[in-house]
């Protein structure tokens, strides 16, 4: 059984492979931005649409994360090809910022893990700029009657005005960064509104939470809940649980607030309670037996959020996280990661959703998560958020 004490021999070996698999992949894919694959080999999110509003292209909300892979392999390895990489992905991601079409709240996990963390690393100039920008856009989305941060753009089928989505807790650390960069409180003020609204209306007494909630966005309060990319309304989205469950320490690790380090552990207690024995997160906690669908994406962000908790409470309360985490991470190596040259990426049998059309397939930000948190177990990770 592998256990915090005897676990340091898997992790150098998981560290081991990760830095052999990037090591090609990088050089394989280091002209695209990558979401998933398709016969093995990465897609590529950064060819652009003339509209600027096709939803693959490069406003697609996760072409941060192989930047963000990019950064962590160049910390750990120092070697320059991962810099180099990762700057090409910021520069493609700039014709988003020019379409402004198509960006929404995600404008966070598109600029946090590219211009931010090369910001933190090189002091770029033209990369504190687009963080800024991505910044006051997502500012901009505030509703000052509800206190919440708007999900999405005008979709066709529903009056989106008043919704808010548990996923946002990790973008408004793009908010408190651009307090902490220029000193201006109004961002942090923002992002503060934002969580509290969130951990007053999504997280529920028994600590998990809703996808989707619905405020009325011209005399605020709340006018319903959906079930979003879950089994239902009032069922509990695994990837949601990790939304909520890592988005509120980020807001803990920027302010110090231990109302938010609280809201993470109820999610967190949740989450573990609910780890099935084999270790495999289905897409929804409440989902019917069959079909059994899973999200080994989930698995990867909440063991990095548990990890964080870990950090931050004391030593009887750490070791209930930290061996969720290994637990997580240890079932993800060992049956749900293709080493193998097969696959351009390391995760397989992850969800978008569970009424998506595919299921079981890899997706970019399992790739990500499953790095940082390793990275993160080991103490060498690079704190993106």
């Amino acid at each position: 059984m592998l256990t915090i004490e005897n676990s340091n021999i898997w992790l150098q070996e998981v560290i081991q492979r990760i830095i052999e698999k990037m090591d090609w992949v990088s050089e394989k894919s280091k002209d695209k931005i990558p979401y998933t694959t398709i016969n093995g080999v990465h897609d590529d999110r950064s060819v652009q649409n003339p509209s600027g509003t096709h939803a693959d292209g490069i406003n697609w909300w996760t072409n941060g994360f192989w930047g963000g892979m990019m950064w962590q392999m160049y910390h750990v390895t120092g070697q320059e090809k991962y810099k180099k990489y990762a700057n090409l992905t910021e520069d493609k991601l700039d014709a988003g910022l020019q379409q402004y079409y198509g960006l929404h709240h995600d404008v966070g996990f598109m600029w946090l893990p590219t211009s931010v963390a090369n910001y933190k690393l090189s002091q770029n100039p033209q990369s504190r700029k687009r963080a800024l920008h991505a910044a006051n856009l997502l500012a901009g989305r505030y509703n000052l009657v509800g206190e919440f941060i708007r999900a999405w753009n005008d979709l066709p089928e529903e009056d989106s005005r008043g919704w808010a989505i548990i996923d946002c807790m990790f973008n408004i650390p793009l908010l408190y960064w651009a307090t902490e960069e220029t000193g201006d409180p109004r961002f942090m003020q923002i992002a503060l509104k934002h969580a509290d609204t969130v951990m007053k209306t999504f997280v529920r007494p028994d600590g998990s939470v809703h996808h989707i909630v619905e405020f009325d966005p011209f005399n605020g309060g709340v006018v319903r809940t959906y079930g979003g990319q879950g089994y239902g309304n009032g069922s509990s989205w695994s990837r949601g649980q990790t939304w909520g469950l890592y988005g509120f320490m980020m807001s803990y690790i920027h302010t110090g607030k231990e109302d938010y380090l609280h809201a993470a552990k109820r999610i967190a207690h949740y989450f573990i309670a609910n780890i099935p024995e084999n270790g495999i997160i289905p897409v929804d906690f409440r989902q019917p037996k069959e079909p059994a669908y899973e999200d080994s994406t989930a698995a990867a962000i909440a063991a990095c959020g548990l990890i964080e908790i870990s950090k931050a409470v004391g030593p009887h309360e750490k070791e209930i996280y930290l061996r969720a985490a290994i637990k997580l991470l240890k079932v993800l190596d060992e049956a749900r990661a293709d080493w193998t040259e097969n696959c351009d990426c390391i995760l397989v049998n992850g969800s978008a959703a569970y009424h998506a059309k595919e299921h079981h397939q890899s997706i970019i930000y399992g790739d990500y998560f499953f790095i940082e948190a390793i990275f993160k177990l080991k103490g060498k990770d690079l704190y993106l958020w």
